[in-house]
């Protein structure tokens, strides 16, 4: 693609920083995973943050550390990265999915509490594309039935609700570096939380089960090799140092993008603000009007393809995937209309830190052109 979809931003103190990781003899475990963790801690204000190797890991690590396991429920969201649903099964749990507001494009509150069963354990609340969910309205309901909020925060670093960051509502928060993120550690993703038990025991189960006063070779529970090495950690501390002028620049991008599109009506933009809320722009992703179907995006998707010019179908929803239609408690769902119409609409233009000004001229004007 000419303008592809994503693109990591690299300076060169980020390469010096890698570089001098591998002239030392701690290539995991060592002092850059310390100080990349204090970095996510200080910045989200979270007591504490634990490393892991992906926001994947992240979001099992705290089904599992929260002892969600085999017949428990776990409310999610549909219209997201499949992940958030696999972290769920893989403790043999079952994801019930709720449907989402058709502005935020987060789980709807007003959908969650029908969606409660004597078996309901967690709520997974995704913020969507940057954008914080209704936190208040969900707390509220999570007190009421004794139930943990895990946030996956995977899109959201900075992202704040009510001037409180994302991820640190809830009982614990996970975010994730891939390259297509606000910031990247090629790969990775941490867990925040304020309850430091929870912490120590997130940190075992990334590593084998071993705990700090372990032997090497004793570990006291089954774990995971959820480690996130210091090279990886080493570039997390360099982008973590301009987090704010990246949040920044990438709201300046999604503005650029608005003021070209705006006047579309076969278009529908995301908000560029929302109450209480601050958006951390992850994606910027609009939704052809309702004239247009399924067929039409994909069409539109090729031809914006075919001019390299790189776009997104995002999100697929989880409950339509095969692996998810073939699930008896999936199967048949009628409850999540905002959710499939949604879905056949949206599409993701190009959106990353060093995309120009040109470059967003030409992706407005050729997507106008192909949807006109």
């Amino acid at each position: 693609m000419r303008i592809p979809l994503s693109a990591p931003e690299i300076h060169e103190s980020d390469i010096e920083a890698v570089c001098r990781v591998l002239r030392t003899p701690h290539l995991s475990l060592g002092p850059k995973l310390e100080e990349f963790e204090m970095s996510i801690a200080s910045y989200t204000g979270a007591p504490d943050a634990v490393a892991v190797s992906s926001g994947t890991s992240g979001l099992h690590l705290c089904i599992r550390a929260l002892g969600i396991g085999a017949g428990d429920e776990v409310l999610v969201p549909s219209f997201t990265f499949i992940a958030a649903a696999n972290a769920i099964r893989y403790e043999r749990a079952q994801p019930v999915f709720v449907d989402i507001e058709a502005n935020s494009l987060n789980i709807d509150p007003e959908k969650i509490e029908a969606a409660i069963t004597s078996r309901t354990r967690a709520i997974m609340v995704v913020h969507t594309f940057g954008c914080p969910a209704e936190m208040s309205s969900i707390l509220e309901i999570a007190h009421a039935h004794g139930l943990r909020i895990i946030e996956d925060a995977c899109e959201a670093i900075g992202a704040e609700y009510d001037g409180q960051k994302a991820g640190t509502l809830g009982d614990a928060g996970v975010f994730a570096f891939y390259p297509n993120k606000q910031i990247t550690t090629g790969e990775g993703g941490a867990i925040v939380t304020r309850d430091l038990k929870l912490a120590a025991r997130l940190r075992t189960l990334r590593n084998q089960g071993r705990n700090s006063s372990n032997d090497w070779f004793d570990c006291s529970e089954l774990g995971y090799n959820y480690r996130l090495s210091e090279m990886n950690c080493a570039l997390g501390v360099e982008q973590m140092k301009r987090i704010d002028t990246v949040l920044a620049r990438r709201e300046a991008v999604a503005r650029s993008y608005h003021s070209r599109l705006s006047v579309n009506p076969n278009l529908v933009l995301p908000e560029l603000s929302m109450p209480r809320r601050r958006i951390s722009w992850f994606v910027y992703v609009l939704r052809l009007s309702s004239r247009f179907d399924r067929g039409h995006r994909d069409r539109i998707w090729q031809e914006m393809r075919s001019r390299g010019i790189a776009c997104g179908r995002y999100f697929a929803p989880i409950h339509l995937q095969p692996i998810y239609r073939a699930d008896a408690a999936v199967a048949g769902r009628e409850d999540l209309c905002n959710t499939e119409a949604i879905a056949d609409h949206v599409l993701a233009l190009p959106f990353f830190n060093q995309i120009t000004e040109s470059q967003i001229d030409e992706v407005c004007a050729t997507l106008q052109e192909i949807v006109a």
